[in-house]
Parts: structure tokens; sequence; C-alpha cells
């Protein structure tokens, strides 16, 4: 395997020919069965290593009663407890800044990003440089794959902040030798500027949200340019569903007359691109090499056979500052077993990461998720560019809303009944008029539900 050393080290100077589909042939085809037996091999040196240097890790492995020399197979391993978040937010909070879990001297981290805290208490991610040049090593591999090549421009249309995800596009992208724009996104006029600036550097390549693609394509369009006469050939995606959802994926493609590559897990886990595409279909693979990931039950915690669903469990193969050993995700995904036909000898997750478990909402006895309406609607021939789903409660019956912005002179025919087939309860589809609704240059934030808030009216009645 190329370049497959503990602690990870990379030649910073090579990048493969132009015309050569793979970054590592190797590591990248081998034999899934294989390069299984070598990420066992870097499972053991990494939880030994954890062992030595984290308290975090020694103190939750020794009241499970395991031990790193304990683990002879990938089986055994699906018995070391998960990681949950919120315990990596207690941990940080009683070991400020980074945590027990962190494993090279405090004075090793050169790089601080983090998470906004909106939810609770932010969590900060510390990286050594070590880490950091791993990641930028990882996402150039992943972006290679994806047909990015150093001849491209690529704007980074995210926010250049604590968000991890602006900062694996841009240092990927500058491994890989592409001319690399740091545009960001998230402050008032932005996107107009971003259409004019992309016509004036050629810019080929384009990363942020799906949400934000539509909305660019909605700006440029407002005024007079053809998103597909932007010149983009690629657009790659992360931090929220949207890349490998048919309705979402196609409006994006049709929108630039452009390829559209998904990828993205965690910032906990990055290199996030680990889940990444490796052509231009719906899906990305598991990049096993770089974060060994496995598709769990979410009640048992342990493996589920490919073909089924579940919640990924993540563990990082080449992080020694914070690394992440059974990191719960949370997330649902399915997936498939891998196949030579598509290039790389990864497992396959068809439909991406097509939702959160703590996203999920219950109406009349039924489990939703919101990705689901979103497909739904967004197919629809009169959608205009935004909607809102609206949970609501009259006595002790929960009630569905979906407002939808719609093209002008176009209804939303069937699609009530279109939403009760997919979901299973009946929704209720109110039209508004195109702009109705606010846009987002970063994640979309759709879902309203106002149970919680008459629940919480009723208790100080």
């Amino acid at each position: 395997m190329e370049q497959w050393t503990w602690p990870p080290r990379y030649d910073e100077s090579y990048r493969p020919p132009t015309n050569q589909e793979h970054w590592f042939p190797r590591r990248e085809m081998m034999p899934a069965d294989e390069r299984d037996e070598a990420i066992l091999g870097r499972i053991r040196e990494l939880m030994s290593y954890a062992w030595d240097n984290s308290p975090f890790y020694r103190s939750k492995w020794s009241e499970a009663g395991i031990e790193p020399n304990a683990i002879r197979t990938l089986e055994d391993f699906e018995q070391v407890p998960v990681v949950r978040k919120e315990e990596l937010r207690a941990d940080q909070a009683a070991n400020e800044p980074f945590g027990s879990y962190l494993c090279v001297p405090e004075s090793e981290v050169a790089h601080v990003n983090g998470t906004s805290g909106t939810t609770g208490r932010p969590t900060a991610f510390g990286i050594s440089e070590r880490d950091w040049r791993s990641v930028a090593n990882a996402h150039a591999r992943v972006m290679w794959a994806m047909g990015i090549r150093p001849s491209d421009t690529v704007l980074v249309g995210s926010p250049l902040s604590l968000y991890w995800g602006s900062w694996g596009a841009y240092i990927g992208a500058e491994r890989l030798g592409a001319r690399v724009f740091p545009f960001g996104a998230g402050v008032a006029g932005q996107t107009a500027r971003t259409v004019m600036w992309m016509r004036q550097m050629g810019v080929t390549v384009f990363y942020g949200t799906p949400s934000y693609a539509l909305r660019l394509a909605e700006v440029a369009s407002e005024q007079g340019v053809d998103p597909a006469d932007l010149g983009l050939r690629k657009l790659f995606f992360s931090g929220e569903p949207g890349a490998s959802i048919p309705s979402i994926r196609g409006r994006i493609e049709k929108a630039f007359d452009a390829q559209v590559y998904d990828s993205g897990s965690m910032a906990e886990v990055s290199p996030w691109m680990h889940l990444g595409a490796g052509a231009d279909e719906p899906g990305v693979l598991c990049w096993q090499d770089l974060v060994y990931t496995e598709v769990c039950d979410p009640a048992t915690l342990r493996r589920v056979p490919y073909g089924s669903e579940g919640t990924p469990v993540y563990t990082t193969l080449e992080r020694t500052s914070q690394p992440m050993i059974r990191l719960l995700s949370n997330d649902l995904t399915r997936w498939e077993a891998p196949d030579t036909a598509r290039g790389r000898t990864y497992p396959f997750l068809p439909r991406g990461i097509y939702g959160r478990i703590d996203d999920m909402f219950i109406v009349r006895g039924e489990n939703i998720y919101p990705s689901a309406i979103d497909e739904v609607v967004m197919s629809d021939p009169g959608y205009g560019g935004e909607h809102r789903i609206v949970i609501s409660r009259t006595d002790t019956m929960d009630s569905l809303v979906v407002q939808v912005e719609h093209q002008p002179n176009q209804a939303l025919d069937g699609l009530s009944d279109r939403l009760r087939t997919v979901l299973g309860v009946g929704a209720t589809v109110v039209p508004v008029a195109r702009g109705t609704f606010e846009r987002t240059e970063f994640k979309a934030r759709r879902v309203i539900d106002d149970r919680d808030l008459l629940q919480s009216l009723k208790a100080h009645t």
C-alpha cells in the first residue's frame, strides 16, 4: 500500500500523472479483504497509541474491560464501546481546551477549528501540523477521483470560519495543485459577487452545500446570467443531504450543465471526504483506508450486513492529535458491498448520508425524515425554489403542512398524493409565491415543529 505508515507520513512532492485515474492505485484497487487485514493492523496500532496517550480512551476502555491487544479481528473491534458527541463535549468541559482525548502535547496543536455551538457547548478541534497535512493529502486523493486536476480553479463557496468543510476543501485543492479561490459565503450580497467573480476568474469547480448551489443558480438567473454559462465543469458538496438525492442532484446538474459529486461525514472525523464520490453518480465510497466506516444497527452498534440500513460509526486511521475511535454519527445510510466495476474496491453508500436519526420526527405514528419530503417536493416541475415543513398539533392530532413556493402560472398538481405515498401519512400542501422564504448561503433549515412550542405554552398556563 502506497505511503501506508504509522504515524502517517506523505511525500508532499508526489502527484500522479494527469491522465492517471487513481492517486494511489494499489490502495484504491486492492482486494477488500487484503485491505481489511491492513486496517486491522492499523486499528491495533491506533488503539495502543490512544491507550498510551489519552486518559479519555484508557478510562473508557478499562471500564468496558477492553485492552488494545485483545482486538484480533474486525469483529472483536465491534465490541469496543462507541464514543458519543456528548462525551466529547463533557470531556472538553472538564479538560479545556481540547479534552483528554488529545493525544499530542498541546504545544503541537497548530490549527484550531470547531463547531459553532449553536446547539450546545462548542467543540474545539485541535489539529497538529501532521494531521493538517494528512487531511490535505487525503482530500487531494478523493478530489482526484472526482476528476479535479491541477488545471482547475476551485471556488470554495462556504464560510471560511471554524467550519472544517471550507478548510478541508481548500487544503485538498491546494495539495492537488489546483488554483484555489476561497471566496466564502454568508455575507449579504455575496452571492451576486460570486457570480461576477466566477465569470472573471474562469472558475471550473465549485465547492459548497447543495442548498447554496441552488441559490447561486437562482441569483445568476436574476442577473440575466445562465448558470450553465458560468463555465463550471464539476461541483462537489458536503454539509447536508442533497447531492445524492435524485431530485436535488438533477436540479443542480440541469442548472449548471456540470457533473455533481457528493461527499462528507462529520467534522470530528476529518478527512471528512473519506465518504466521497469516485464517479459522476449518486452515492459515495467509504474510503476505508482513511477512515474505517462501520454501518451499524442503532440498537446493538454492531455492523449490519451489506444491503442494510444503519448508522455509520467512524474510526480515523491517520489522525494522531484527536483520533476518533468508533465515533457514533447518528446519521442514516445504507451500504453495499465493494464492487470492482466502480473502479475502487471500497464499500458504497448509494444514497450517501440521507438523514439524521436526530432529525427524524413522528407524525401519527410514522417516522419521517426531512430529506424524504425534500426529494418529493423538489422533483415537482412547478417547484419554485424553497419550501418549509411545518408540524403542528391541534388537541391530540398531529398535522403536517408543506409550504411550497411555486413557479408562476404552474400548479403543484398531485403533490399531496405523492407525499402521502412516500411518507405513509397525509400532508397538506400550501402553495406560496416564489420568493416567500429566505434563501440560505449555507445549510438549509426547513423544518418548523410547533408541537414543542405548543407543549411549552400549555405547561405555563
